[in-house]
């Protein structure tokens, strides 16, 4: 389990700020497309939310972020040590009392009250 250890070492990323649930946070992640050519295009796409859970430790912590687009709740999870994230910046920090904020599924378009941490 040492050896595990070690390679995972290497391969987490110390550019990653702390994040914490309740966090507002721009992802800007690199999806990459195959045309009908067949090349392979690279595109960055930045997604803006809150961060409502936080799973795992290690190299395979990961965040979900929801935010709400045309009056839909959309949710992805970001793995925080992938190659394909390109940049990860905390909008605001919240104070929150949960460690996972499912919750604001059910509210639909509320804007749910945040304190500031600082």
């Amino acid at each position: 389990m040492d050896i595990i250890r070690r390679i995972e070492q290497t391969m987490m990323r110390e550019d990653v700020p702390p994040v914490e649930v309740g966090d507002t946070v721009r992802v800007k992640w690199r999806f990459t497309e195959r045309d009908r050519s067949g090349e392979d295009k690279s595109r960055v796409q930045a997604y803006e939310g809150i961060v409502i859970a936080k799973k795992g430790t290690g190299i395979s912590e990961s965040i979900v972020v929801r935010k709400i687009s045309s009056g839909v709740g959309v949710e992805k999870t970001f793995p925080l040590h992938s190659p394909n994230l390109v940049d990860l910046e905390v909008v605001t920090r919240g104070k929150v009392r949960r460690a996972k904020l499912y919750y604001l599924r059910e509210k639909k378009h509320l804007v749910v009250k945040k304190k500031s941490r600082f």
